[in-house]
């Protein structure tokens, strides 16, 4: 056992940490211990940055993470260096007018976002939205003559957008992307119907005018759930016969469910005896019905 450990302290300790404005995670090797939240100067690809201690690289954050950046921490970020930092800052507003100017001499057809230097001033990285492919060769050269340093030119998205320049979302919390989400993960209607949340899409839209994260979070749950229930259009066997479920109350596990004599009434999943016709659950496709040709359009001149 007192081998294991020694051992273990021997190991060149390796650390989570987020980088950047798009908050990269990378895995840094250290020579000396941090902790959740430490500030510290990295070195990456990108140059000497700013980043902050998540977590040990353990196996089970390794696997958790999608093509992380590799790098190393070279220090405990200094009070100097917060200085150097909040004057990089203050850059941030001239540097993209300057981006700009670029770009409405050269009549592109993008949309500057956002700009980001790097602690070391090893480059300067240019956040950008476009609907069609950009060629940016001559910008990238004026922008390098503007800042004496290598320009990086990143097209985003609209999430991304929000996570860079959105700050609360209608919760009253930081935005999950630009706090601890570190993909971006798929969200449907379907999600928000199954959680019977509204669909006026001014309320189910985050920041980025896309339907929020969160919808995603308790989708499994509520998903797992539902399966455990009759969908709507079931007749399922009660006490008082037979009845047919109108709507499902999916934490509650109650449904609501109409008479032969077309009341409504709510009763527990567990009331149920039997299903005697399963309806069709949410999100499965209806079979479609073959269509009749119409007889006044020839179907070999019709587009």
């Amino acid at each position: 056992m007192i081998e294991a450990i020694s051992d273990r302290s021997a190991e060149t300790p390796q650390y989570v940490v987020r980088c950047g404005s798009m908050r990269i995670l990378g895995v840094m090797t250290s020579k000396q211990r941090y902790r959740y939240g430490d500030d510290v100067i990295v070195r990456t690809d990108r140059g000497t940055e700013i980043g902050t201690v998540l977590c040990e690289a353990t196996p089970t954050a390794l696997d958790s993470m999608t093509e992380p950046t590799q790098g190393r921490i070279v220090r405990s970020m200094s009070d100097d260096d917060r200085s150097q930092w909040r004057h990089l800052e203050t850059k941030t507003v001239d540097d993209l007018q300057v981006a700009n100017r670029c770009v409405d001499a050269l009549r592109l057809k993008m949309e500057l976002v956002d700009v980001e230097r790097i602690l070391g001033g090893e480059r300067l990285v240019v956040y950008f939205l476009a609907e069609e492919r950009v060629d940016f060769r001559q910008l990238v050269r004026d922008l390098a003559k503007e800042f004496q340093t290598r320009i990086e030119m990143r097209q985003i998205g609209v999430r991304d957008e929000a996570k860079l320049l959105a700050d609360y979302g209608d919760c009253g919390q930081p935005i999950c992307c630009a706090t601890f989400l570190s993909k971006m993960p798929p969200v449907s209607m379907k999600m928000a119907k199954l959680q019977k949340a509204t669909l006026d899409p001014s309320k189910i839209s985050g920041r980025c005018g896309r339907l929020k994260c969160c919808l995603r979070y308790e989708f499994d749950t509520y998903e797992s759930l539902a399966k455990e229930l009759p969908p709507p259009g079931s007749v399922v066997l009660t006490r008082d016969g037979n009845v047919t479920v109108v709507a499902q109350d999916i934490l509650s596990r109650q449904l609501t469910v109409k008479t032969d004599d077309h009341r409504r009434v709510l009763i527990s999943a567990d009331d149920v005896l039997s299903i005697v016709k399963r309806g069709e659950e949410l999100g499965k496709p209806r079979r479609s019905r073959a269509r009749k040709p119409n007889k006044d359009v020839d179907p070999d001149t019709s587009s």
